[in-house]
Formats: structure tokens, sequence, C-alpha cells
């Protein structure tokens, strides 16, 4: 199924500064871990980590993402769209007006984490446009078919984002003293 904010979406309002790791700002660390004060998504973020799966069985991964605003650890359940190990992060909002809050953190820091059942992956997401979009888009809508439904409910083009393998580091680059 396809990854994306899910059938149902919640907000995140803003919090209290929680820091960043300046040293490691990309790194996602439980010690900063702010769960969303949205109980389903709370629930579902507990029940994806204890067990890897959705409650109803679902095709959903986890997201791991930082907050733009607040530095903080965000989580975020999304159906799962996923081909020759790149995933689809369909930003619906159940087709609601706004931007999920993630799709904005996932932009300004684009190394993510996702979890998908019990395999763990480092990737880095870029939005997809023209021709590349539509193939997404159309894949994720094959696996999920409401996306068709919600792009109907709204006047903005619902953005599809790439989580692809980050590349590896280079060896003989210069380090940093």
């Amino acid at each position: 199924m396809p990854l994306a904010t899910g059938d149902r979406e919640g907000t995140l309002p803003p919090v209290a500064d929680g820091g960043q790791d300046e040293e490691h700002p990309e790194e996602h660390d439980e010690e900063h871990y702010a769960p969303s004060p949205v109980p389903w998504v709370a629930e579902e973020v507990a029940q994806l980590e204890a067990t890897g799966t959705a409650f109803d069985g679902r095709a959903v991964v986890l997201l791991t993402h930082r907050g733009v605003k607040t530095g903080l650890v965000r989580k975020t359940p999304l159906m799962r769209v996923e081909l020759r190990g790149v995933y689809a992060a369909v930003a619906s909002t159940r087709g609601g007006p706004d931007h999920p809050h993630w799709y904005a953190n996932v932009l300004a820091s684009p190394d993510v984490q996702l979890r998908d059942g019990d395999l763990r992956l480092d990737l880095r997401a870029r939005e997809v446009t023209g021709t590349e979009r539509s193939r997404w888009w159309s894949l994720a809508c094959g696996t999920f078919p409401s996306y068709v439904e919600y792009q109907r409910r709204t006047r903005r083009r619902i953005p599809v984002l790439l989580l692809e393998p980050r590349p590896a580091p280079d060896p003989l680059a210069p380090t940093e003293p």
C-alpha cells in the first residue's frame, strides 16, 4: 500500500523549543522525540514501534523526521508505497486544504528514517514533479485508491516525495577538524 499521510492525518501544533543536537542534527534520537498530541497518531506510532504492523492490518510504514520549527524528532505513520527499495510519501492529509506538517519538516531536513515492518532504513527525501511524479502518483493510487478521492477534495496538487537510500560517504573526502 502507499506510503502517505494515511487515510487519517493529525496536525502537530507548535511545541516549546526542545533544542536540536547541534553535533549530529540529522540523527533522530529518542531523547528528543515528541509524540504527536493527536491520539490516533500517537497510538498508531506506539503500535508500529511495538509490533511493526498497523492496528487493522493496513500496509503502513513509520516515517521519522525532525520538526523544522522545534528541532524535535517526530514520527508519522504513512501508507506504504514502495518499488524496488524506493518509497513514496504522499502528502495527502485526506484531501485537506493544507499540506501535512511532516511535509515541511522533510523538505527542510530530507535525511529521514523509515520503518517498514522489521526493516529500518536511513533514507533521503526529494519531491518529484512532472512525468516522474505522474508515474509515482499512479503507483500510489493503484496501491491506495483513496488518493484519487483525496485529490478530488482539494484544490492543491498533492505532493509526492521519494524516499531513497542515502549515498555512501566518500572515504577520500576531506574531514573537518
